[in-house]
Formats: structure tokens, sequence, C-alpha cells
């Protein structure tokens, strides 16, 4: 059982789009899923590939430069609708 989300490796294998098999190489540390794979498995856990990968959250201070440096990247191709919500989020009006 994947504990932590109470799922069991079966159902993660699923969430992720893997086999039971390779998952079950994945979680032992016998192989190394691709970067599109571990997304899926970070989606699947709720949590980020980062995590998986360094088994630590990062502080906050490097979670908003991180955020910062996203919103500036894709800025120019967001919609009035994307920017609200950004700042709906930053004002904790959602």
């Amino acid at each position: 059982m994947i504990s932590a989300r109470g799922m069991t490796q079966k159902e993660l294998a699923t969430k992720s789009e893997v086999t039971e098999a390779a998952m079950s190489h994945y979680i032992k540390g016998d192989r190394t899923p691709r970067a599109s794979v571990l997304g899926r498995i970070a989606e699947a856990l709720g949590t980020t590939t980062d995590y998986l990968l360094y088994g630590d959250a990062t502080d906050s201070k490097e979670e908003i430069a991180y955020a910062k440096r996203l919103i500036a990247r894709n800025v120019s191709g967001m919609s009035k609708e994307d920017k609200m919500s950004i700042m709906s989020i930053l004002f904790d009006e959602e």
C-alpha cells in the first residue's frame, strides 16, 4: 500500500498509466522512470517531481522564487482570466 495516499501499488500504477510491474521496480529503486512517467506519478500522488526525486520539500523562499519565474516566463501568453485567477490566489479571494 502506498500509505501516504492510501492507495495500492496497482492503483498508483493505473493512475500513472504504467504497468504494476514497472511501478514495483520504480518503488524498489531498481529502475528510474522517464520524466513523463515521473510527472504522472507525482500528479497521481498529489506532489511534485522534486519531492519524488529529492525526498524533501523545498523551502517557501525557493517555491516563491520558482513561481515568480514561471509566471514571468508565461505572462505574455496568459489570458486576462488566467491573470485574474493568479491575482485571486495571491489575495486569497477564491
